[in-house]
């Protein structure tokens, strides 16, 4: 966060003014007070603009986050998935992006309305963030729709950390302790996997990885794991 500005003190002026090789014991009283009140506004200055640089992060750090969850907006994600794609291409390294839509999320606002659906997301997004590498990207791309980028990862190797995503998801359950007859909302993960091909830019790589993702459902609705 920005620091709270303040007054340069004596010993910081005169400590600039020595810095820069000023001597004021020649000089007359008139002179010497005009020079370290020069002093004074340059420290003052100096302040200014670390507070503004400080408060120009913080901003930053708002505009790519998700409002509700501690990780990438979509607007971020695309951006460092721009980013990603560029390196791969330039060193010819794997990349792979995996494109997650939460399995019976709908019945949670449903049921117990949308704090609990917050809760959720919540949930999923430090799930997303504890089995990630710290190079790895993170994204809630919309609603209950996440992204994960994984550079230099082969495609197998993104497919069995979809994998394990979605398992430790699929655990996740809603319930109300209170109510032991409320039903209980299983939540779980249908995840599409792609990999990069060279030429191809990040909306076609995310359209393919959400493309993918449905094709998941479908097979996780079929097998009785997904409802909506």
């Amino acid at each position: 966060m920005a620091k709270d500005f303040h007054t340069p003190d004596s010993g910081e002026t005169r400590a600039l003014l020595e810095a820069l090789g000023l001597d004021l014991t020649g000089l007359d009283r008139r002179t010497r007070a005009a020079v370290e009140a020069l002093g004074e506004e340059v420290m003052a200055l100096r302040d200014e603009s670390a507070n503004l640089r400080a408060a120009l992060a913080d901003a930053e750090l708002l505009a790519d986050n998700d409002a509700l969850v501690p990780i990438f907006n979509r607007r971020a994600f695309e951006r460092e998935v721009r980013r990603e794609i560029a390196l791969a291409g330039r060193f010819q390294t794997p990349l792979s992006l995996i494109f997650i839509d939460l399995d019976n999320f709908k019945l949670v606002n449903d049921i117990y309305g949308h704090a609990a659906g917050d809760g959720v997301l919540l949930r999923v997004s430090e799930i997303l963030m504890q089995r990630t590498r710290e190079t790895d990207i993170v994204g809630r791309l919309g609603g209950d729709e996440f992204g994960v980028v994984l550079a230099h990862a082969t495609f197998a190797d993104s497919q069995r950390k979809a994998a394990q995503l979605a398992d430790a998801i699929d655990a996740l359950e809603v319930r109300d302790e209170a109510s032991p007859e409320a039903p209980v909302v299983r939540i779980g993960a249908s995840c599409g996997v792609v990999e990069w091909r060279t030429g191809q830019g990040a909306a076609a790589l995310i359209a393919r990885a959400d493309q993918a993702m449905f094709l998941d459902k479908s097979r996780r609705k079929a097998a009785g794991r997904a409802v909506r």
